[in-house]
């Protein structure tokens, strides 16, 4: 255990803590089990870095990576027993998809070390975890998404400026941004590069292509346990819903492209949503008929179109994307029939500087969402303004 304790304290010595996550804030650090769960390189291993450091855990505390190679001999459980037993208090298990027999151990850590804490972090794909021990009843899980637009100016710019409801952004006259802060300028940065907090700048796509590759070819793969062939059809389907603009996913076309049936590719795309590589977005659906029922599918963020497009991405399907991305992380997003998308009571169709009202004539609390408005005025709301919701 030794080796795994030095590891630990010279990855939080260079755990920098000058930037926190919104959702630090917002976890009950006191739960004897925690579930965060995001995509590969949202910041989860720092988030949980951070916490151990900022609140004088250092001593009672132990992070690993459940990919080290220490668990090629010894188990997950065992390392936490010895830990208890010289009085540790607390987990902290990076990577969890990485070890196969996660759930169950964790269940025994609940089961028979009272007063200990455990802290999980891993892809997505693990809140649809089939088999082993169930955690649901026992767990809070959160989830973190990218960097939002708010937290990016914070990350890059130093540029502090507060959260705002959804209410505030459409109804205020204040804005979250002054026109001499260039918001239009920074935003355009935020939608290239500016979604996932790699604290190198020249290397982004490098990095991101990277844990894309890995995202596909090791997290879902492992997961669903699929054959090298199907990974194939797998990574085809990602590229051809990233060179399609939003529509209504007809899956017998796709499934005919990629060489699969209807039903395997249905499954296929909902592996990519739950890794959240894509995002499907339904009229009031549930299980495999989202699939059906879907009105748009997207990728998961503006960065992953510009990190996999030849060319520049279709502009209008950087909007809608955009859109997706800062709202769904707080706010449930539906497609709708009148507009683009509905979010409870409100109607939002996106578009350019072109967009009229004419596609939301008649319609109560609709909206006209534009990407190159520095502000709002009567119905017609800046694209960047959504960014402040986290």
């Amino acid at each position: 255990m030794e080796q795994l304790i030095d590891r630990y304290l010279r990855a939080l010595s260079a755990t920098p803590t000058n930037f926190v996550r919104y959702l630090d804030s917002k976890i009950n650090w006191n739960s004897s089990l925690i579930a965060i769960l995001g995509a590969r390189g949202v910041g989860k291993t720092t988030l949980m870095r951070q916490h151990i450091k900022l609140n004088n855990e250092v001593a009672t505390s132990l992070y690993v990576d459940a990919g080290d190679i220490y668990f090629a001999d010894h188990t997950l459980y065992g390392l936490a027993e010895e830990f208890y037993k010289q009085g540790g208090k607390k987990l902290y298990i990076d990577e969890t998809h990485k070890y196969s027999n996660w759930s169950t151990e964790i269940k025994m850590m609940e089961d028979f070390m009272p007063d200990f804490q455990v802290v999980y972090s891993g892809s997505p794909i693990l809140s649809h975890e089939k088999g082993g021990a169930d955690l649901s009843r026992r767990k809070l899980q959160y989830y973190l998404p990218g960097l939002s637009f708010r937290e990016y100016l914070k990350f890059k710019h130093d540029i502090d400026v507060r959260v705002f409801s959804l209410e505030e952004l459409l109804h205020s006259t204040v804005a979250p941004l002054e026109s001499a802060q260039r918001p239009i300028a920074l935003f355009k940065e935020y939608l290239n590069d500016g979604y996932y907090p790699f604290p190198v700048k020249g290397d982004f796509y490098d990095r991101l292509l990277a844990a894309l590759n890995t995202a596909l070819d090791i997290d879902i793969a492992q997961f669903a346990n699929l054959t090298v062939p199907t990974i194939k059809k797998l990574r085809k389907l990602f590229y051809m819903i990233a060179q399609t603009v939003p529509s209504k996913p007809n899956v017998s076309k796709l499934a005919k492209a990629i060489g699969c049936g209807w039903q395997d590719t249905a499954d296929l795309i909902e592996l990519l949503n739950a890794a959240n590589l894509t995002r499907s977005v339904e009229i009031h659906a549930k299980g495999l008929a989202k699939v059906k029922a879907s009105e748009k599918l997207l990728l998961n963020d503006a960065n992953l179109a510009y990190a996999v497009s030849k060319e520049a991405p279709n502009i209008g399907t950087l909007r809608e994307t955009a859109f997706c991305q800062m709202v769904s992380p707080v706010l449930d997003v539906e497609a709708s029939g009148k507009a683009d998308y509905k979010i409870g009571e409100y109607q939002f169709e996106v578009g350019g500087k072109n967009k009229g009202t004419q596609q939301v004539a008649g319609i109560k609390n609709a909206y006209i969402v534009r990407d190159d408005s520095e502000y709002r005025s009567f119905n017609f709301i800046p694209l960047w303004y959504f960014g402040f919701l986290y």
